[in-house]
């Protein structure tokens, strides 16, 4: 069961956020596939589509560099409008050098 929070001062706004008591949809469970987290992040973005603060979401995400999907976006997508989160997850993390290129593996007698 997901607990509920109440935010007050500048995150007064989840208090009607659609996506209340749904966290497991928007931040990832360690060890997620790219399948699963597509397929999860195609039903946030659902929920996020209907939301009547999804724009004050997306700001707080952006300016506050969070993690997870927040406002329609998720950290690869707002890393892409400019606002990269300090240690991101997914593809960008994955392939931090060469525009999402996988790097090349290391040959079995590299140095660790």
């Amino acid at each position: 069961m997901e607990s509920t929070i109440v935010f007050t001062g500048p995150l007064t706004w989840t208090n009607k956020a659609a996506c209340c008591g749904q966290t497991s949809l928007f931040f990832p469970p360690p060890g997620e596939r790219p399948e699963a987290r597509a397929r999860r992040e195609a039903k946030a973005r659902t929920i996020c589509a209907v939301c009547p603060v999804m724009e004050d979401c997306r700001e707080w995400a952006r300016n506050h560099r969070e993690y997870g999907f927040w406002g329609g976006e998720s950290e690869e997508d707002r890393a892409a409008a400019g606002f990269r989160v300090e240690m991101p997850v997914g593809r960008v993390a994955r392939y931090p050098k060469g525009d999402g290129a996988p790097v090349v593996p290391r040959g079995e007698n590299a140095p660790v």
